[in-house]
């Protein structure tokens, strides 16, 4: 008994201290954050045979009715009386909070656990959460019968840990939301926790791995927690990170991806669209090799006034669409040239080099043509063959000995050798290439356009134009 009450004195003086820090902080917060719909919740987990008893208080609320989203597993979905209006807006099915002016309420519900508590097992998305509601501070505690033995990552900043005669119990408590939680068996401990992470491990790592750590410029300072272990290769959780072999590259990599995926929407971009961002954002190169070529060509462009504009550009869509197109579209306003560079190079496997294309419409015996584009290469403009000849009513082929292009009565073959091009089974000899191969793709020179394929070709501020003409 005397032991039970010194625990649960430790802990109200503990929870109350902690409570007195949350105000302090979520207040200070208040007048950083625009007006809208924030709250802080606190989170009393005890695991019980096999399940998660939980409890769940709201604070802060708004006025206006608020929906509910239980988790998918949850059973017993209920009121929890902490006092006579912890539950006045609660509407009868557990749906909603009703509109009112209690700022604070309280839930309980239970998530069974299939075989129990398991070792290396993520619990995803096990709390409740209200609908367009910001949580803006989350505490958290966990409690346990004595002999559960194991560690508890939570992804929040871990407050204090107590182990007694009848229970073991856990505190986090950080700015944001949780929304899993993690269990590993003995043997597995908190090494090392700063502002923005908490690193997890069986054995402790080496004191300039963290010298290291600490020459790293993160995107924010949202806390995360790294687990460095086996057997952890495809778990993913949210402020929660599995590292199966740890180094400072792979936290770098790792953080800053996953810090980039909550403040940008990249949809179904390729991964290193999201490298190319975290590079430019954080002043480091990393990534693949294919990030690195484009990184180095695309700053091979820009002079520092560009850099520094694009940089700018790229902190102004936080939280908005972000993938290849958006990402040419910036980067044609900060070099003053229209390109496609980026979008190129997320539709080939291989490396597209940087090149400037002509941003006029184009349009062909009157009507526009979408897929077809011209571009400024050393000097030149070229256009895209394939589209081109094919619109002008030709057949086009890759064979053996080169490009060929047919129709009714018009017969070319442009070898893979410079020096001349076969018309109608003749030969003739050229000094310029009328026919060029750029990133894996047949472009077609303007002048030797003109001259070969019967065509007018005329050109305004706003739009190109080409018509056929009679032979």
């Amino acid at each position: 008994m005397k032991v039970a009450v010194s625990f649960f004195s430790f802990l109200a003086v503990l929870i109350g201290t902690m409570l007195f820090v949350q105000y302090q902080v979520y207040s200070e917060q208040l007048d950083t954050v625009d007006k809208g719909y924030h709250y802080s919740q606190e989170i009393e987990i005890v695991y019980r045979g096999e399940s998660l008893d939980i409890r769940q208080h709201f604070k802060n609320l708004p006025a206006e009715e608020i929906a509910i989203q239980w988790p998918k597993n949850a059973v017993n979905p209920n009121c929890f009386i902490e006092n006579e209006n912890s539950c006045a807006r609660l509407s009868e099915d557990s749906t909603k909070f009703k509109a009112g002016e209690t700022r604070s309420q309280s839930i309980s519900y239970v998530i069974p656990l299939d075989k129990g508590l398991q070792s290396g097992k993520l619990l995803k998305g096990i709390f409740a959460t209200l609908n367009e509601g910001d949580v803006q501070f989350s505490t958290v505690h966990i409690t346990t019968d004595h002999n559960v033995e194991g560690q508890w990552v939570t992804g929040l900043p871990l407050i204090g840990e107590q182990q007694l005669s009848l229970v073991n119990y856990a505190m986090f408590s950080g700015k944001g939301p949780v929304k899993d939680i993690f269990w590993q068996e003995g043997g597995f401990d908190l090494q090392k926790q700063t502002d923005i992470l908490s690193i997890y491990s069986k054995t402790p790592l080496q004191a300039a791995f963290y010298d290291k750590l600490e020459q790293v410029n993160f995107l924010s300072e949202d806390h995360l927690a790294i687990i460095n272990g086996s057997n952890m290769d495809g778990l993913e959780g949210y402020r929660m990170l599995f590292l199966p072999d740890i180094t400072v590259a792979k936290v770098q990599q790792k953080v800053i991806i996953s810090q980039l995926e909550t403040s940008y929407q990249f949809g179904d971009s390729p991964h290193w669209i999201k490298e190319l961002v975290a590079s430019y954002l954080t002043g480091t190169v990393f990534g693949s090799e294919k990030t690195k070529e484009v990184v180095s060509t695309m700053t091979g462009q820009m002079n520092d006034q560009q850099l520094a504009d694009w940089n700018e550009r790229l902190i102004a869509l936080e939280g908005k669409k972000m993938n290849a197109k958006v990402l040419d579209e910036q980067l044609s306003e900060v070099l003053g040239a229209s390109t496609n560079f980026v979008t190129m190079n997320a539709e080939s496997e291989t490396f597209y080099p940087f090149l400037y294309i002509d941003g006029r419409e184009i349009f062909v015996n009157l009507h526009e043509q979408k897929d077809m584009h011209v571009i400024l290469k050393d000097g030149e403009m070229l256009y895209s063959a394939n589209a081109l000849l094919k619109t002008l009513g030709y057949q086009v082929e890759t064979g053996e000995n080169g490009y060929y292009v047919t129709s009714e009565t018009r017969t070319f073959r442009f070898p893979s050798e410079p020096g001349f091009y076969v018309f109608n089974q003749r030969r003739y000899n050229t000094i310029s290439t009328p026919v060029k191969i750029v990133a894996d793709q047949y472009y077609i020179e303007e002048s030797w356009l003109q001259r070969l394929f019967l065509i007018e070709l005329t050109k305004s501020n706003n739009r190109i134009t080409i018509t056929t003409t009679e032979e």
